[in-house]
This record gives structure tokens, sequence and C-alpha cells, in this order.
């Protein structure tokens, strides 16, 4: 797994060109129109979400199915399919698949290389460039520095070290990817950062902290950074979009609390929002046509579905209702009626009456 990223590198090019040949198969009216320099952003957009299916299924054997990389990567169905087949004919790779998702029988295996000093400095200098780059895998370029490093004399290893160190960085919340850059380069480096936050709980206040990252997670159309705050002193969620500026601290450090797991920080939770309160039964009864749809997506891990004579959909879960949770029941209307608890069903039917009087 080390390489794994050279290895889907050396294929690039069967990437490219197996999916230019999809795009000559099926491109429609839309992509016709489109310019060359579009065309070109949306391959190079596919090639970078190929490798990451990649590298996903590689690391988690068994754990993602077509409609949870669908769903990971806010695509159609259609779309993630044809990306499969990139992967099975375009890359060649043993990719296979169970009820509970897709798996690789082997990876590739790369013959032993034998650099030159220049080839190996320069090799080191370029993947700790791609350590900046927001989506490569940290921890696999993390090894492969660590092994190109051994190659040296032990007399290069401070000049090394202070020539591949990571540079401080600054960066404004217009810009979203050099933020998620500065923060993976962070956790990588396991360096602390200060940020100047907007809360919107509290009036839009701003205030200034110092965070040390532990995970960064992609959330609906947004992104989420859990990290102690030593302000707090505790770990918790900030909404990447609302860090108005942050900055490394050079020749600072940290270690992730060992205790720390993202499945229970979140909890048994509808969505990300951390909220107080019991774990209560929601029985939801959806009409056919919206049942339909709902019950194809794994929105929570405790949910059952249990569809009737009239394929109508009783939807179940166990879990801590959460004003996400409310929003999402007000956006399926007429096509949704809360059975339980009876407070939620007040609360829903209660939103819907108040809209209806403003028409």
């Amino acid at each position: 797994m080390t390489f794994l990223w050279v290895v889907l590198s050396t294929h690039n090019a069967a990437i490219v060109e197996h999916i230019a040949k999809q795009n000559e198969s099926h491109r429609d009216v839309t992509m016709r129109e489109m310019s060359h320099r579009e065309r070109n952003i949306e391959e190079t957009k596919r090639v970078t979400r190929v490798i990451q299916i990649v590298q996903m299924i590689a690391k988690a054997p068994h754990r993602y199915r077509r409609i949870d990389l669908a769903h990971h990567f806010e695509l159609s169905d259609s779309t993630i399919k044809n990306d499969i087949q990139v992967i099975r004919h375009g890359l060649r790779l043993p990719l296979q698949h169970t009820r509970e998702g897709y798996y690789f029988e082997q990876m590739p295996t790369l013959p032993t290389l034998q650099y030159s000093f220049t080839e190996a400095l320069a090799l080191l200098t370029s993947i700790q460039a791609a350590q900046q780059i927001s989506g490569i895998s940290s921890p696999e370029l993390a090894a492969a520095i660590a092994r190109l490093e051994a190659l040296f004399p032990n007399e290069f290893l401070p000049l090394l070290k202070q020539m591949t160190r990571p540079p401080v960085l600054t960066a404004q919340r217009e810009h979203r990817q050099q933020m998620l850059t500065l923060l993976n380069s962070a956790l990588l480096h396991h360096q602390k950062v200060r940020i100047t936050y907007e809360t919107r709980s509290r009036d839009g206040a701003v205030s200034e902290r110092v965070v040390h990252p532990y995970q960064i997670m992609p959330y609906v159309r947004s992104w989420q950074l859990i990290a102690y705050c030593e302000r707090r002193k505790d770990v918790i969620m900030f909404k990447i979009d609302r860090i108005h500026e942050a900055t490394t601290l050079p020749d600072t450090t940290y270690t992730v609390a060992a205790d720390f797991d993202p499945e229970e920080y979140i909890g048994n939770r509808w969505g990300i929002m951390r909220v107080d309160g019991e774990v209560e039964e929601v029985v939801l009864h959806f009409d056919a046509e919206v049942g339909r749809r709902v019950s194809e997506e794994e929105w929570h891990k405790s949910q059952e579905t249990e569809i009737l004579d009239d394929d109508s959909v009783i939807f179940r879960l166990k879990m801590i209702i959460t004003p996400e949770f409310t929003s999402w029941l007000l956006y399926y209307g007429s096509g949704l009626e809360v059975v339980a608890p009876s407070w939620l069903r007040e609360k829903v039917a209660g939103e819907h009456q108040k809209a209806a009087a403003k028409y």
C-alpha cells in the first residue's frame, strides 16, 4: 500500500484514455457544447475521483458499495458505475464486490527500484510538495518519504529535514481549497494552527484560538474540522467555511488523544450537529414514491425499512433527534407522516402549518 499512489500514477495514461473512450460513447449534447478547457477540467476531476475510489477500496475492503460511493462524492449511481468500469477495464485491477461492498482480489506490486542521487532527491522534493494537495493520502505519502529518506547518507538527514520542513502557510476564508490544503498539512505534520473563527450561535462573534487538527471530513456540501481547542480545552467541531484565517504554527507539535474515535465523537445522532438529548425511537411513514427513494439510501446506522402492501414505506430509527433531522423531515412535505414520537409529530405539523399560512 505504501506506493499505491505510484502505481496509480503509472496507470494515469490508461485512466485518461479509458475515460476519453467513455466520453466519446456517452457524451450528451451538454458535453459536446462544453469548451475544450471545461472538458479537460471535468476529465481531471474524474481521474482524481477514480484514484480516490481505488484508495478508499484498497484501505477498507468490503466497506463501500456503489450507493455509498455515490453518496460520498455526491454523484449519481450511473456516474460511479462508469468509474468502476474505468478501474476494472482501464486500470485492469481485479475489482470484485459482495453485498457488503467492493474489494480487490490483489493489488499490483512494484519491483525494487533504484534511483540515482539526483533522482531520489527530486522525487523526495516532489512528494513533499504533493503533501500540500488536499485529497492525496497523507499516511501513504508519509511512508513514502520515510523510505526515500532512508536512501540518503546520515549526513544528509538534517539538511533533508530542513528542506522538507512544512512552510508557514496562511489562507483566507474565500479560498476553501487553500484552507483545506493548510489544514491537511497541519494534520499530517501534527502542527498546531491559529484560526480566526466565526461562531454563528453567538451572533457571528469572531474569536481567535489555537487548535490541534484531529480529523477533516466532508459533510453535505461543506467541510468540517474536528480539533482540540486550547481555548475551550475540549475537542469540538469547526465548519471550515467559517474560518476567516488560519496560520500554521512552526516549531509546535501535538498528539491526538489515544481514545479519540470520530464515530464515537459524532455519536448516535442524525448528521454532525452535536446536541444533548436521549436516544429516541422514530417511526416515519413515507408514501410509495418518496419511500422508494428514501429506502435506497443509507441514512443512519439504526435505520430499518418495511414496505407495506400499498408500496408505502415504514422507516424506523433509534437516535438523538437534531435540528438537522427536523429539517430533513420538512423537506419531504406531504410525502411523509411522522408517526412517533408524538412531540416530533406535533413540531413537524406546526412547521408545515406556519409555512402554509404564508401563502
